[in-house]
């Protein structure tokens, strides 16, 4: 400490200022992208349950159990999704995933109602994600005894009996709910990560360039390169299954053919993602900086952790930007719900649209960068 000047430190201390200048990427990493996280994750980083959506089947068409249907949605917790005309549409609605909760009012509710007899309604909840079960379960029963106190201070009434019903996982386990989402960040994560340190690496050693050299062409170049990510991305996929299905008892309820097909698309959409944030990034310190600079927001804003529909509407169209947001839906819906291909076409087309795109660009951007 004899030797300490107090100068030199601060010469030391200059020029490590003028080289985080220099760094683009480093000067975003500490300048904004601290900004754009706050105004993102404070948005999204959101326990609450609300805009729940809510499926009606009312075959009364009453003014009473229009009142009824009107509590539940001015109460804040659901939103008036759609209207269904049987049971059965009902139901398959909630196997779509356009609808959460379905309440379902019996033909004689408003007959019931005047007698002063109970009126039985039956609320029909999508177990897949327990967290918003649950709450939804909550809600429900609370606006129903909220409905049935104004009954009996005005007229004497026996009011309703909600009768919830948890569909596809009725003891409500987390496990089941989590294990399918784990699944999909394990093939996104170490597939980007592996695939985006690879082509720096050759970038760095400068190999790269005596292969341009070589009459492998570039087509040649990139597939040689993707093909063993591909190996090993489906190695780690049936691997997680079987682990998912020995150790935590999660069974794929639906096709495992669809599921691995879809995931095979999935996993070359990670490649590309992995192949692009290599044409930015210099070396493998920008890369690692630059995927985990993805892999944050595509994990707290896909609804692996946080539902999405309690997010601010543009937090939504952010996180439906990420493949990972509707290859979580297909995961949970096949996995869970048992359902096939056929019930999660929108979920399907827009990750292929979007992988689509990812392919598009990094193909114009890797060859770019080969010329």
């Amino acid at each position: 400490m004899s030797n300490f000047r107090f100068y030199r430190m601060l010469t030391v201390t200059k020029k490590e200022f003028i080289h985080i200048k220099r760094d683009k990427p480093s000067m975003i990493i500490s300048f904004i992208l601290p900004i754009m996280m706050l105004m993102i994750f404070g948005f999204a980083v959101n326990t609450d349950v609300t805009d729940v959506e809510l499926g009606i089947y009312d075959p009364s068409g009453t003014y009473e159990s229009k009142m009824l249907i009107d509590a539940f949605i001015h109460a804040d917790y659901f939103i008036d999704t759609m209207r269904l005309t049987s049971v059965g549409r009902l139901e398959e609605a909630i196997e779509k995933g356009d609808i959460k909760v379905g309440l379902i009012l019996p033909k004689d509710f408003a007959t019931s109602i005047l007698r002063g007899e109970e009126a039985n309604i039956q609320i029909l909840v999508d177990g897949s994600d327990p967290t918003i079960a649950r709450t939804a379960i909550q809600y429900a029963l609370l606006i129903s005894n909220h409905y049935n106190l104004n009954l009996k201070t005005s007229i004497r009434q026996a009011g309703v009996k909600a009768s919830p019903m948890v569909l596809y996982n009725p003891t409500l386990e987390s496990a089941k709910f989590n294990i399918p989402g784990v699944v999909g960040l394990i093939l996104q994560n170490i597939t980007i990560i592996l695939t985006a340190l690879a082509m720096v690496r050759e970038k760095e050693l400068g190999t790269i360039e005596q292969l341009i050299m070589t009459p492998v062409t570039s087509f040649e170049l990139i597939m040689g390169k993707l093909i063993p990510y591909i190996i090993i991305g489906i190695y780690d996929f049936v691997i997680v299954m079987i682990l998912s299905r020995l150790v935590f008892g999660v069974l794929v309820a639906g096709s495992f053919l669809e599921l691995s097909l879809l995931g095979l698309i999935f996993l070359i959409g990670a490649l590309s993602m992995g192949m692009l944030v290599s044409t930015i990034a210099k070396n493998q310190g920008q890369a690692i900086q630059a995927t985990l600079a993805f892999l944050l927001p595509s994990v707290l804003l896909s609804g692996f952790m946080f539902p999405r529909q309690s997010m601010p509407r543009f937090i939504q169209y952010i996180s439906a930007t990420f493949p990972i947001t509707h290859f979580l839906i297909i995961l949970r819906g096949i996995i869970i719900k048992g359902v096939s291909i056929t019930y999660l076409w929108s979920a399907t087309v827009a990750m292929l649209c979007i992988i689509f795109v990812l392919i598009g660009i990094t193909t114009v951007s890797f060859n770019k960068r080969l010329d």
